[in-house]
């Protein structure tokens, strides 16, 4: 139901860093309530494994858009959307590494 991810990548900096942890709620619910703001986790067929920031949700809901605040991130502007089903998580904690 929970999970704690390491973030390895710098994609949504400053404020997640590479080496930081996050925890992230696997729950069905959870994860149907995404909207704009939430930071998720989900697997993209080329990319693996990504932590963004969700821009927006498509009307019908099974989409939503993600961005990086890294100002090289690969997300939506370069793919397009993420199908839900693709979730893996939504973060409910941040664990940032010590002495930055």
């Amino acid at each position: 139901m929970f999970k704690f991810v390491k973030i390895s990548n710098n994609s949504l900096l400053p404020k997640y860093q590479e080496g930081d942890y996050v925890l992230i709620v696997k729950i069905p619910l959870f994860l149907n309530s995404v909207r704009r703001g939430d930071v998720v986790v989900f697997r993209h067929p080329l990319y693996g494994m990504m932590i963004k920031k969700v821009s927006r949700v498509a009307g019908d809901g099974k989409e939503i858009y993600v961005v990086g605040t890294h100002e090289n991130s690969v997300d939506s502007r370069q793919f397009g959307a993420v199908r839900k089903d693709a979730l893996i998580g939504k973060v409910i904690w941040h664990i940032g590494k010590p002495f930055r």
